[in-house]
């Protein structure tokens, strides 16, 4: 592959990174799809099998990022229906107010979900709110690390066959 292509293929993968931790793109399947173009244009068994590898971490992220954060919201009894409530005022303060409103809408959509299950207690309605921002915390920073060790096995590969 050309040094073009190349940049090109990292470009897209920086795309995906920006993607995961500000989720507006699917930063995972930018990345997937991205070194997946490497290896068709590059060939060979060094590229099919820098995409291997690059897939079962992305795939493994995405299992732990779903699983792990879950399973510590179960256990802080925040349901579900909270976590939907708040990603869709979240979605909503992201045209509201650019990028951040994303993250303001998700918070205080968590809260006014976790509200009324607290029957009014603001603190308890709070400790939910805290669990469920750092539940997503959690598994962006899980996906990103998936994402991090694709990327960087991708570039070990493009280097090594330079």
């Amino acid at each position: 592959m050309s040094v073009l292509g190349e940049v090109l293929v990292a470009l897209a993968i920086l795309v995906g990174l920006v993607g995961i931790v500000v989720p507006i793109l699917p930063g995972t399947i930018l990345i997937l799809g991205a070194i997946g173009v490497w290896a068709f244009l590059t060939g060979g068994s060094v590229a099919w099998g820098t995409f291997a590898i690059a897939a079962v971490l992305l795939v493994l992220s995405g299992i732990v990022k779903y699983t792990w954060p879950g399973r510590r919201m179960k256990d802080a009894g925040v349901p579900t229906r909270s976590l939907v409530i708040g990603g869709l005022v979240g979605i909503v303060g992201f045209f509201v107010i650019p990028i951040i409103g994303l993250f303001i809408g998700f918070i205080g959509g968590t809260y006014v979900a976790e509200l009324p299950r607290h029957r009014a207690n603001h603190a308890a309605a709070w400790r939910s709110t805290v669990h469920a921002t750092k539940a997503v915390g959690l598994s962006i920073l899980v996906e990103l690390l998936g994402a991090l060790l694709a990327s960087g096995v991708w570039l070990g590969a493009a280097l090594f066959l330079r």
